[in-house]
C-alpha cells in the first residue's frame, strides 16, 4: 500500500508533538508494508529518510492559469488567503523575528497561458501562516498530478494540511484520511478562531475518514463539528522507544526535581502547575520546579511565580527538543502534564519510558490509556499539589509508579498503532 501524506514539520524541525507523532507513525507504518510520501513544506535535507520518502513543497513548481482543476481549487482557497495573528507554538518574540520569512519565485514557462510558481515556504507558524496554508494546498494538487498511480491513500495531518489534502484527492480522485490531533476547541477554548474551525469542519467533511487521536477528540470531532460518527475513528498516539539508552544526566542539585514539559500557553495550563508548586513548597522546602518551553503566557507566570515569592525553587528552561529533553526527563523526580484540554499528550509516555513517574490531567486523551499515572481535574491544584508531595516525599510510592508506569508505556507502541492506521486506509479503498 502507498500513502500520499502531508504534514507541517517532521523531526529533527519541530516545534510540538505533531512532528513526533508524525514520525512514530510513518516508522510504524513501513513496518506494516506501507509506503509514505511526506509532504512538508520545507525541508532541510537531514531528516529521517529511511522509512519514507520526503518531499519539499519548496522544490515543487506548481502549475497555474492552464488548467480547470487548478483553476477550481484556486478558487475555493482564496478566502483563508488573509494576513493572520495566527500563530500557534511560539512566542511573540519568535512571531517578530519570523515574519519575513516568507518570500515567493514565480517563472512562466512557455506553454502558451500556463505558467508555474515556485514558493519558498517558511514551514513556520508565522505572520503569513494562512497564505502559506492556500499556497501549500495548491503545491499539493501538483504533487498528486505529478506522482498519479503512485499512492492509494492521501493522509493529511491537522488544519494546517486539511486543504492540501482536498486539493490532492480532488486531482487524483484518491480518497481521503485526515487526521486530527488538536481541535480549535482545544487550543482556544469557547473563543475559537473561526476561520481556523471552518477548514477543520470543511477538512473533515470532505475526508473518507477521520482519525482521533482519543475518545475525547473524536466526541469533540462528532459534536462540535458535525462529522458522522460512522466515519471517525480513534486510533490513540504511542511512544517510540529509542535503540540505544540514554546516557545517565548529571544533577547538580540534590533537591526533587518536579517538570512540566510543553508549550506555555493557555491549553497546556501552566498557571494551574505554578499555584500547585507554591503549596508543595509550604510543605516541604527540598524541591524545584522546572519549566521547559515557551509560549504566550511564559511573561503570566513568571510575574505569577515572583509575586509568590517561589523563584528561587522555578527554573525556566526556554524551549527543548531532542537530547535535550530526554536530559530534561532524566534529571526529573516527577512530571505533571495539567493540561486544560489535551487531545493525547505525548509527552507523560516519554516520561514514563524514562521511568519517571507523570501525573496527569483527567482531561486529556492519554488518561484513556493509562491506569498507572495519577490523574486529576487539571483545575484542582489541591488534588495536584498533594499529589507532587506524595510522590517526591515517599520513595516507596515513587518507585511503585515508575517502575509500573515503565511496564506499561512499553506496550504502547507506534508499530500497534500503525496497524489501526492502515485497516482504515483498507476501510476507505
Amino acid at each position: 500500500m502507498r500513502v500520499l501524506m502531508f504534514g507541517w514539520e517532521f523531526p529533527p524541525h519541530i516545534a510540538g508533538g505533531l512532528g513526533t507523532a508524525c514520525y512514530g507513525m510513518t516508522r510504524g507504518l513501513a513496518k506494516h508494508d506501507v509506503k509514505v510520501t511526506f509532504v512538508v513544506p520545507k525541508a532541510y535535507g537531514d531528516e529521517d529518510q529511511r522509512f519514507i520518502k520526503v518531499v519539499n513543497a519548496s522544490d515543487v513548481e506548481a502549475m497555474y492559469g492552464g488548467g480547470d482543476t487548478s483553476d477550481d481549487i484556486w478558487s475555493k482557497m482564496t478566502f483563508i488567503h488573509i494576513n493572520s495573528n495566527m500563530v500557534p507554538y511560539i512566542s511573540p518574540e519568535e512571531f517578530e523575528a519570523r515574519s519575513d520569512e516568507y518570500r515567493k519565485t514565480g517563472v512562466r514557462t512557455t506553454h502558451g497561458d500556463v505558467w508555474k510558481e515556485r514558493y519558498n515556504f517558511s514551514g513556520k507558524y508565522g505572520a503569513n501562516l494562512m497564505e502559506e496554508v492556500a499556497r501549500y494546498a495548491m503545491v499539493a494538487a501538483q504533487v498528486a498530478k505529478d506522482l498519479e498511480g503512485q499512492f492509494d491513500v492521501i493522509h493529511a495531518h491537522d488544519w494546517l494540511t486539511y486543504y492540501a489534502g482536498i486539493a490532492a484527492k480532488r486531482v487524483s480522485g484518491k480518497p481521503l484520511v485526515v487526521h486530527m490531533h488538536a481541535t480549535e476547541f482545544d487550543r482556544s477554548g469557547e473563543h475559537v478562531n473561526t476561520v481556523v474551525y471552518n477548514i477543520e469542519r470543511t477538512g473533515m467533511h470532505a475526508a473518507d475518514r477521520v482519525i482521533a487521536v482519543s475518545n475525547l477528540t473524536r466526541n469533540i470531532v462528532i459534536e462540535k463539528y458535525g462529522v458522522p460518527a460512522d466515519r471517525v475513528v480513534t486510533v490513540h498516539n504511542a511512544v517510540r522507544f529509542a535503540t540505544t539508552p540514554t546516557a545517565e544526566a548529571e544533577r547538580g542539585v540534590s533537591d526533587k526535581i518536579v517538570t512540566f514539559l510543553g508549550r506555555i500557553t493557555y491549553q497546556k495550563g501552566p498557571d494551574y502547575f505554578v499555584e500547585a508548586a507554591a503549596k508543595v513548597l509550604k510543605r516541604v522546602p527540598n524541591v524545584r520546579f522546572v519549566m521547559a518551553g515557551s509560549g504566550d503566557m511564559m511573561n503570566h507566570v513568571i510575574r505569577r511565580v515572583a509575586k509568590l515569592g517561589i523563584a528561587d525553587r522555578f527554573h525556566f528552561t526556554g524551549f527543548l527538543k531532542g537530547d535535550d529533553v530526554q536530559k530534561m526527563f532524566a534529571l526529573s523526580d516527577v512530571y505533571v502534564m495539567p493540561s486544560v484540554s489535551e487531545p493525547f499528550g505525548i509527552s507523560p509516555l516519554e516520561a514514563m519510558k524514562s521511568h519517571v513517574p507523570v501525573i496527569i490531567s483527567k482531561q486529556s486523551g492519554v488518561a484513556e490509556v493509562l491506569d498507572y499515572a495519577v490523574k486529576v481535574d487539571y483545575w484542582d491544584v489541591d488534588a495536584m499539589a498533594d499529589s507532587i508531595y506524595g510522590l517526591v516525599t515517599y520513595p516507596a510510592l515513587n518507585k511503585m509508579f515508575a517502575n509500573k508506569g515503565l511496564e506499561e508505556v512499553t506496550g504502547l507502541k507506534w508499530d500497534n498503532a500503525a496497524g489501526k492506521i492502515k485497516k482504515v486506509y483498507e476501510s476507505v479503498l
